[in-house]
Order: C-alpha cells, then sequence, then structure tokens
C-alpha cells in the first residue's frame, strides 16, 4: 500500500502532464487541478500508514533495477525526514494551481510544468539510491526555469538565467562528490552500490589531497555547497529575489514553499550522514553565515518597497535560522528546523498567493501603489494578517513552535548565537508590520483601490485550508513531531557537531 502511493505520487503528475498536452486547452486547468488534488488526497492514507516509531528507517521501499551493472537502482521510500516535505509538496501544488487560474499564456504547458515540477520535487524527497536523487535534483531545474523564463515578468530571462547558474554550479560540485562515493565504495568493496545507506559505511582516509582537505571533507563540501545555494544562505543567495520578482504567482508559491526545501532537506540527510567529522570541524562556519544571513535578510527586507521582493529576503532570513538549527545538532535545534521547514512553506506560500492576488488586479506590487485595503477589502485584510503574524511567530500559531525550539536548541550550544537569532526575529516582525500598515492601513490614497474586488470562494479556500494547518501546527505540533521523532533522536545521538563533541550541547 504505502509503496503504491510513493510511485503514484511521482507517477500520477507526470500522466497528467501527458493528458493535459494531448487533451483541449480549456481542459487545462481543470485537469491539473484535478491530479493535484488527487495527489493531496493520497497524503491522507501515508499520513496514517506511516509509522512513526520507526520512522528512523525507510518505509514503503520502492526497489526496482534500472543500470545494473552500476548497482544503480528506482528505488524510493519514506522517512521522518522526508515525511513532512512530501506532505507539504502535495499541499502547495493545488493552491499554486489555483493562483495560477488567470494566466492565458500557452495554458496547456504551463499547467503541465506544474504537475511535471511536483513530480520531480517529490521524486527528491523520496529518493533512496544516491544517482536517482541527483537526477530528480536536476531534472527538477527544467520546469523551473521554464515557469520563469517563459511566464515570469519583464526581466524574466535575466532572473531564468541567474537561477540556472547558481543552481547548476552547485550540481557540478555535487556531481564530484557523488562520483566520488561511488569510486570509494567500488575500491573498498569490489561492487558498485548506489544505495545512500550502504554509501555512508565509507571509510575515508584522513590524508589530505587537496587545499589541506582530505577526502571526506571534500565530499561534505561539494554536497553542502550545492545545497547551500538552494536553500539560499548568505551570501549564495542572490539568485533568490530576481527569481521571486520574475516568476508567476504559481511558481514563487513553489519556490518558496517547497524548492528551497530541498536545500536544507540535503544538508540533513546527505552533509551530516557524509560529513561526519567534517561537520564537526565546519558546523562554527555555517552557524556564523546563518547569523549573518538571519540580519541581512531582515535588513534588507525592511527597506524594500516591492512586496514580492520583501518576501523573498524574508526568505534569506528565515531558512538561516532553519540551517542555524540544523548546526546546534541537539534535538531541540534539529526538531526545531524540520519543523520551520514546513513553517515556512506554508507561511511563505501564503504571503505569495496574496501577493499575487492583489497583482492580478492592480499588475504592481509596489507599496506605494496601496494603503488602507482594510477597508475595501476586508477577508483579504483578515488573511494577511493572519497569516502576517504566523510568519512573525505568534504565539499559538505554527512559526512561534519551529522558531522556539531552534533558539532552545542554539541556546544550549551558545548563547551568543541565540541572542542573533532572537534578533532577526525581532526584526522580521518589523519588517512584516510595516508591510501591514503599508497595505492595509491609513487612507486608500489610490482611486483604483476603491474598485478592487475581494478574495472569491475559490481563493478563500485554499487559505483556510493553510490557515487551519497554521492552527493545527501551532497549537497541536505532535501530529507532526511524534512521526519525526526517532529519525531527529538519530541524528541527535551521532555527534556531529563540534560542540555536541566538546560536551557543551545537552
Amino acid at each position: 500500500m504505502m509503496s503504491a502511493i510513493l510511485m503514484s505520487l511521482c507517477v500520477l503528475p507526470l500522466i497528467g502532464a501527458l493528458l493535459i498536452f494531448l487533451g483541449p486547452e480549456k481542459m487545462a486547468r481543470k485537469t491539473a487541478l484535478t491530479v493535484s488534488l488527487l495527489c493531496l488526497a493520497l497524503n491522507i492514507p501515508l499520513y496514517f500508514g506511516f509509522d512513526g516509531d520507526q520512522s528512523q528507517v525507510f518505509q514503503g521501499v520502492v526497489s526496482i533495477p534500472w543500470v545494473p551493472a552500476l548497482g544503480i537502482r528506482f528505488a524510493l521510500g519514506i522517512d521522518g525526514l522526508s515525511f513532512p516535505l512530501v506532505l507539504l509538496t502535495q499541499l502547495m501544488l493545488p493552491i499554486a494551481i489555483v493562483a495560477s487560474w488567470s494566466e492565458e499564456r500557452s495554458p496547456k504547458p504551463f499547467m503541465a510544468c506544474f504537475l511535471i515540477l511536483s513530480s520531480f520535487m517529490t521524486g527528491t524527497f523520496l529518493a533512496t539510491d544516491l544517482f536517482l536523487f541527483y537526477v530528480f535534483w536536476e531534472a527538477m531545474l527544467i520546469p523551473m526555469i521554464l515557469l520563469i523564463g517563459v511566464w515570469g515578468s519583464q526581466e524574466r530571462i535575466y532572473a531564468a538565467l541567474k537561477f540556472f547558474l547558481f543552481t547548476f554550479a552547485g550540481s557540478l560540485l555535487m556531481l564530484l562528490a557523488v562520483l566520488t562515493l561511488f569510486i570509494s565504495y567500488k575500491t573498498q568493496t569490489g561492487v558498485m552500490n548506489a544505495d545512500i545507506a550502504e554509501l555512508t559505511k565509507i571509510v575515508f582516509s584522513k590524508e589530505p589531497i587537496f587545499w589541506g582537505l582530505n577526502i571526506q571533507e571534500l565530499v561534505f563540501w561539494g554536497f553542502t555547497l550545492a545545497f547551500l545555494v538552494k536553500v539560499p544562505l548568505f551570501p549564495l543567495h542572490t539568485w533568490l529575489p530576481d527569481a521571486h520578482v520574475q516568476a508567476p504567482t504559481g511558481g514563487s508559491i513553489l519556490l518558496a514553499a517547497v524548492l528551497l526545501k530541498m536545500g536544507t532537506y540535503g544538508l540533513l540527510r546527505f552533509s551530516i550522514p557524509f560529513g561526519g567529522e567534517s561537520f564537526a570541524r565546519f558546523a562554527p562556519v555555517l552557524a556564523v553565515l546563518s547569523l549573518v544571513g538571519i540580519l541581512y535578510g531582515a535588513f534588507v527586507a525592511f527597506q524594500q518597497q516591492d512586496m514580492k521582493k520583501l518576501v523573498a529576503y524574508s526568505s534569506v532570513s528565515h531558512l538561516g535560522l532553519v540551517v542555524l538549527g540544523i548546526c546546534t545538532q541537539n534535538v531541540d535545534g534539529l526538531t526545531g528546523s524540520v519543523i520551520q521547514n514546513i513553517n515556512h512553506g506554508l507561511s511563505t506560500g501564503a504571503l505569495f498567493f496574496l501577493v499575487g492576488f492583489l497583482y492580478d488586479q492592480r499588475h504592481s506590487r509596489l507599496f506605494s501603489d496601496y494603503g488602507g485595503l482594510a477597508a475595501v477589502i476586508p477577508w483579504y485584510s483578515f488573511f494577511l494578517v493572519l497569516v502576517a503574524c504566523s510568519s512573525m511567530a505568534v504565539p499559538g500559531l505554527n512559526g512561534f513552535v519551529g522558531e522556539m525550539l531552534i533558539l532552545l536548541g542554539t541556546f544550549e550550544v551558545n548563547p551568543w548565537w541565540a541572542g542573533v537569532g532572537v534578533l532577526g526575529v525581532i526584526f522580521g516582525a518589523l519588517y512584516t508590520l510595516t508591510l501591514l500598515k503599508k497595505i492595509l492601513f491609513g487612507p486608500v490614497t489610490t482611486s483604483e483601490n476603491h474598485s478592487l474586488r475581494d478574495l472569491a470562494w475559490g481563493q478563500t479556500l485554499p487559505l483556510i485550508i493553510l490557515a487551519l494547518f497554521m492552527l493545527w501546527i501551532g497549537l497541536a505540533p505532535g501530529f507532526l513531531i511524534n512521526k519525526m521523532k526517532p529519525t531527529l533522536e538519530n541524528y541527535w545521538k551521532k555527534p556531529q557537531s563540534a560542540y555536541a563533541m566538546s560536551g557543551k550541547a545537552k
């Protein structure tokens, strides 16, 4: 049953994309939405069928020979790390499609790109074969580049090219790390194998071979740099604001809610297990970069006059906090990071949905073109305030749970780092309140805003669903944490962090 669900989540969107291309243009949107809702419905048996007590091992394993001579298999499985991200992907896909409903330019390939992107992102989270993971990781670039480069705004070609160059450069480094693992395993065992769990058994030489780094440290940086580009962590973040500003609304939703999570997922899935002592050595470096990114992203977001740019830079700040939690390598920090991954996807995806709603009517994202909308579109204003509170980590909503756990875990390792993290949270509240003030309050200064229409039911329903998840995680996060706990405890038991190894982490 579980195996069939995992295969369906990867295959159904591809079948849906084929049906869109074969069917009439007027059915493209309905076909895409129907397929996305089918995938979302599969989350229900997936959630109840997933055994949280055994989440440290892969469940629902699919293993089909692909390139037997190289030990490569089409292998899927789900554990406590991938489980919440698979659920998030299926939740955000129909919301992105609804947000893109009004797009008139070539709707067939446009909607097909969403389904193909969903398939590849889901495959990235489910792959238990390293080569298959790399294929999904690279393949995801194609539909995302098309969404930005074909259906984006005026500077879409520049943004798509910049996105490609940054991510492809990181992928080349990852490819070198992947090949090193293949060759090392073949040298030590005499056979080829791409199974992720098997490759973690490689014993690396401690001899420095390049710039004072040994093989394991080079493998660590090959993976880690690729993932840090995707997060993105300061100073590798410069592609993100351009991509968000130029992407269509649905593309921005999936980019923020799911695609960026592939970076933080990769750090947990590959950088820690394959890095071993290398992660211990370099975790403080990553932590400092995270802290800089938290403050930098918040400060730059505060200066923005474009709504999409503000949300984009807020992602740099929020995801810097997620990486900081990973660097703590204690159970609070890791749990907070995984939960905050989901929280960021929900709140930022909702923010892009709401920004896109205004842009579809006014074709402007500048704060100066708005103001006083609370009196004109009250339902929109209600949801914007709720989502903003989620982003600001107001107690009772999802953001509070993740940020509090990360800060608690960071305090155990280094109280000064936790203090800087708290500053980032405070600055985050400042720029979010500024967004609310400029959009909702004050007089209506532009005559066109008097005729703005409020949310229709088709737009309200996705926001209600997101709001319910924000409340559910904020008030009862155990429904997710209990599914991930054994996996996170397994990571916690490994003394990967330099501070954990020195006995400073509890």
